[in-house]
């Protein structure tokens, strides 16, 4: 019971141990590099972050979208325009590290545009590829 009780708490400490503030700020950069992005009308330097392969999910109101260039594509027809577009915030809630190169997100978004202010939540899963941390399934409402 004591070996178990040991392993146990070896492996909470390492998982809490993967939680760096360099990897915190990191993915926390990936979102404002979004933000900013969005907020300039630019949909394509948006999408840098995410994972630029067909495993991409996104998960939205229509349902699931796999893949990066078929999200671009719903982004670019569901958002032709920057008035359409808006000005974008971001509510980050939680950063949890799943493991050294995955982390979990969870924030809410603001788009304020002249004739509405549509809002919601979002949940990411991002993961460190080749270095960087990169969305690989964004689920927002």
């Amino acid at each position: 019971m004591k070996k178990r009780l040991t392993i146990a708490l070896f492996f909470i400490g390492f998982v809490a141990s993967a939680q760096t503030p360099k990897d915190k700020q990191a993915i926390l950069n990936v979102l404002e590099n979004q933000r900013i992005a969005w907020n300039k009308g630019d949909v394509e330097s948006y999408m840098q972050g995410y994972a630029k392969n067909d495993s991409l999910l996104f998960v939205g109101k229509s349902g699931p979208t796999y893949g990066w260039q078929k999200t671009l594509d719903n982004y670019k027809r569901g958002y032709p325009d920057q008035a359409a577009m808006g000005n974008l915030t971001f509510g980050i809630k939680k950063v949890e590290f799943l493991n050294k190169d995955v982390a979990f997100v969870l924030g809410s978004w603001n788009l304020k545009r002249e004739k509405d202010e549509p809002k919601g939540f979002f949940t990411l899963l991002l993961k460190k590829i080749k270095g960087e941390w990169k969305v690989v399934v964004d689920h927002s409402s």
